[in-house]
């Protein structure tokens, strides 16, 4: 019973957490009133790992791992839409890097480009983009030895998160949400956005839940 208590006492104060995590631009309502269709990006990845690796692998690994990202976050958005339905829609990954392959666009070079650019390339009206700073390998999972109390504590830190929109025709940034990545954070990359996602309920803009009038009003 007590480590119900505990659990329950640790997820509200994660929730809690969460919501100071996440900024919204105060225009958003504004700039994505036209917002139909968004297209994720590949996640800019910088590695820090223990092993001695050449410098051509960690740039393949961390591809690796901004990819790993963008292909969970389309999973989550594609289940969503089943359960809850966002305002908006995403645009298949598939086509996304199609497109952006076409105009010679790469991981390597795709920060060259500005968001009204992208958003112009991809005949989009957002981009969901982001950055994550890992000392793991996130898309192999995260290390599973650990005590009730390391999960209770949330130690071992393996970096970071961030995720963010921005708008194709100002370039402004709309929304963003910045985390640590612990052992509670979720086994691989695609538990931790799911899980993350989840945490954002009435948060992330385009979820219809947030729209919905809270009991009492």
């Amino acid at each position: 019973m007590k480590k119900l208590l505990v659990i329950s006492s640790m997820l509200f104060l994660s929730l809690l957490q969460a919501q100071k995590n996440v900024y919204e631009s105060n225009k958003f309502d504004l700039l994505s009133a036209d917002h139909k269709i968004l297209a994720i990006i590949p996640f800019f990845t910088h590695l820090d790992l223990k092993e001695n690796i050449e410098k051509g692998e960690v740039k393949r690994l961390e591809e690796k791992e901004g990819y790993a990202v963008q292909n969970a976050l389309e999973t989550y958005f594609g289940l969503g839409k089943k359960k809850k339905k966002f305002t908006v829609e995403f645009q298949n990954i598939k086509n996304t890097n199609a497109l952006l392959a076409q105009e010679n666009i790469s991981y390597d070079n795709i920060d060259t480009y500005t968001i009204h650019e992208l958003c112009e390339i991809l005949k989009v009206d957002a981009i969901v983009s982001g950055n994550l700073d890992l000392n793991i390998l996130l898309s192999k999972g995260i290390p599973t030895e650990f005590s009730f109390l390391d999960y209770i504590l949330g130690d071992a830190d393996y970096g970071r998160i961030g995720i963010k929109i921005s708008d194709g025709d100002s370039g402004k940034l709309l929304w963003k949400y910045e985390n640590k990545i612990t052992k509670k954070s979720g086994k691989n990359t695609y538990d931790l956005i799911d899980k993350m996602m989840k945490k954002l309920v009435r948060k992330f803009p385009y979820d219809k839940e947030r729209l919905k009038p809270k009991k009492g009003v």
